[in-house]
């Protein structure tokens, strides 16, 4: 076996299921996940990238999630080159939409079978080919999504179960999974093998559907009770401070923290200015390009964002939009465009005329 495995999945139920049995077994593994689209080949790259810069072999295992056959040609040809320089590198992808089906019959790697869901693709796989450390309640849960991915109704438990399974994921908005990407995978999987407590209950469906906020609850609790939103904004502006070394920006001395999708500025960004009084501002660009900024009255946001993107607002809060912002699935691209912007407009713009007094 590879010393490593990255594993791309989806980002329903079913894709992060795929990643939740491949918990149980005993390998080093990173998550991957992607929406279909250019995601998939952005963290493909990604996932490339890391192989090369840890230089040990590896395993990349992709779920859910069927190729273009121009995405299987490039990524057949990455991997050939890989293995030219002598790097030990094995591909297997494992999914059951029929889309895929002309790269499936080109590609040994590629298995394709639109019978089962992805979760009991993967499952299978792993009893056959990995050390599978499985408890007594996995195979039920695999049924629970195999019944919900595949809408079959006619199995009534599993599939009421299944659908606030769907939910829970679906729903679990808490954290950004391009800033978090680890922490955000940890946390649906966590809630996952909590749902997988509820398979046997008396009804289980109900149950799990009326404890979804406290389960979450759980998650980010840290001692003392507090609301979801005190609670969850507390774990990511400690996520984001973990991050200051890469993620902050300079504009005319004024130091800021770029995020990027986090939302929630309002209550995030000046929960981060509190905690983190060093800075001077926090911008945080959504994935179309609109910003919000927040400052505590050490700069006037409402003139760095009509500067930036002829936006406005208040000294302390303001917003605008980037024009020409191109969409990424990964940070450094995003810094690198608005380090550019950045670049751009002090060579343009002068000085800021208003520094707010403290």
């Amino acid at each position: 076996m590879q010393d490593t495995i990255h594993h791309l999945s989806h980002i329903d139920l079913d894709g992060y299921s795929c990643q939740f049995i491949m918990k149980y077994t005993p390998y080093d593994i990173t998550n991957y996940n992607a929406n279909y689209g250019a995601e998939v080949k952005s963290k493909l790259e990604i996932i490339l990238e890391n192989i090369k810069l840890s230089k040990k072999s590896a395993f990349i295992l992709i779920s859910d999630l069927n190729l273009t056959a121009d995405e299987s040609r490039w990524l057949t040809n990455e991997v050939r080159k890989m293995t030219d320089a002598k790097m030990d590198v094995e591909l297997k992808l494992l999914d059951h939409h029929g889309s895929g089906a002309q790269s499936a019959k080109k590609y040994d790697w590629y298995f394709l079978d639109e019978s089962r869901c992805a979760t009991k693709i993967v499952y299978d796989y792993a009893k056959e080919n990995f050390e599978l450390d499985e408890p007594s309640w996995m195979e039920k849960y695999v049924n629970v999504v195999n019944a919900v991915d595949l809408w079959k109704q006619e199995e009534v438990a599993n599939f009421e179960l299944g659908k606030v399974c769907m939910r829970l994921v679906t729903e679990t908005r808490e954290l950004n999974r391009v800033m978090f990407a680890t922490e955000d995978s940890h946390y649906k999987l966590s809630l996952l093998k909590v749902a997988s407590t509820y398979i046997g209950k008396q009804n289980a469906p109900i149950a799990l559907d009326e404890n979804i906020h406290a389960i979450k609850k759980d998650f980010f609790r840290d001692g003392d009770d507090n609301t979801l939103d005190n609670l969850a904004t507390k774990y990511v502006v400690e996520l984001l401070g973990a991050k200051r070394a890469t993620n902050t920006i300079y504009y005319k001395g004024y130091k800021g923290f770029l995020s990027y999708g986090v939302g929630n500025t309002s209550i995030v960004g000046n929960g981060f200015l509190l905690a983190y009084p060093e800075y001077d501002f926090i911008v945080d660009v959504s994935y179309r390009g609109a910003m919000s900024l927040r400052a505590n009255n050490q700069v006037s946001v409402a003139l760095i964002s009509k500067e930036w993107a002829n936006g406005g607002g208040h000294p302390n809060a303001a917003g605008g939009r980037i024009m020409g912002f191109k969409e990424q699935y990964r940070y450094d691209k995003v810094k690198q465009q608005i380090e550019f912007l950045i670049s751009d407009k002090e060579s343009r713009a002068g000085d800021l005329e208003y520094k707010q007094e403290s």
